[in-house]
């Protein structure tokens, strides 16, 4: 299954600006950061309670005080579960980061669901290679893709190393931002979903490799909803389809992300699944990351 209704969110503590992520992720800004954890705490908890009243099944598990992990509410970086009871560990671009590869999450996930095999990429650190989960990679697990655009946290030798354990082909290209910049993540540039593709194909400059994307998509069957640099500069491309225990399907996004979007958009969103959108503007500007980012989804099936 391509979305699941089991999600883990990790509730913050010491939420802020890192420095350390900051040298390659342009979405971020640095600001007074007097109020910024409140904030951060606020938005946090109404996306929770937002995805929970739809009837998703949403495990909150508290942040801790120590180690320091400014962006411990991005989980998807350093985690990603699967199908056959399977976790996958990944390399951290920023050291302090890596500290929030957390036991204790590990646990409370194990307490509800069966975990028999963990797949641990984190040595490539060693080497100063990275792959930061299901940010580096947008996931099409149904037809087993692994799309990522190249950049310092995206490494192809770790993407092909998670692709021969977990058996899935990869799609690789790079993608830039309108400063010419590579974009950090590829979840801020596309979202795969079980009937469609939100992506920003301008972002993929490369004639070559913009048609390679979009034939391995359309192989796939699922419609290509373009979105433009503008839209995704406001996180339009970080979006999740989650559905609830009933199967109902939800694309979950920010408040900023769904502003962006025109009417034509909208409803052809619409017409595939209803649209969750709650307020995350704390997080975008001193995170850089949104809706899909804040969300680990959980396939331990």
């Amino acid at each position: 299954m391509q979305s699941t209704s089991h999600l883990l969110m990790i509730r913050p503590v010491q939420f802020g600006y890192n420095d350390q992520t900051a040298v390659n992720n342009a979405f971020q800004i640095k600001r007074d950061q007097d109020g910024v954890q409140e904030n951060a705490l606020q938005e946090f908890d109404k996306l929770v309670a937002l995805l929970r009243s739809n009837g998703v099944d949403v495990i909150v598990v508290q942040d801790s005080l120590t180690p320091y992990t400014p962006d411990a509410i991005f989980p998807n970086n350093w985690i990603s579960f699967h199908d056959q009871h399977t976790i996958c560990l990944y390399p951290m671009y920023a050291p302090n980061r890596r500290s929030e590869r957390k036991e204790a999450v590990i646990n409370t996930i194990s307490r509800k669901f069966k975990i028999t095999r963990r797949i641990d990429l984190t040595h490539y650190e060693l080497q100063n290679l990275f792959l930061e989960g299901t940010g580096s990679m947008v996931l099409d697990r149904e037809s087993r893709i692994a799309y990522a655009c190249i950049s310092p946290r995206t490494d192809p030798e770790v993407l092909d190393d998670f692709c021969r354990q977990m058996n899935y082909n990869s799609c690789v290209f790079h993608a830039m931002d309108g400063m010419g910049q590579d974009i950090y993540h590829t979840n801020v540039m596309m979202c795969v979903a079980d009937r469609f593709v939100v992506i920003c194909l301008d972002s993929i400059r490369d004639l070559q490799e913009k048609k390679s994307v979009k034939d391995t998509i359309g192989k796939t069957g699922k419609e290509i909803i373009p979105i433009s640099l503008e839209q995704m500069n406001q996180f339009a491309g970080n979006m999740l389809q989650v559905e609830n225990a009933g199967g109902e399907k939800f694309l979950v996004m920010s408040t900023a992300a769904y502003e962006a979007l025109s009417r034509e958009l909208i409803d052809k969103l619409s017409s595939y699944n209803k649209l969750l959108r709650s307020s995350l503007q704390t997080i975008e500007t001193s995170g850089g990351g949104s809706a899909r980012c804040m969300i680990a989804e959980v396939h331990l099936g």
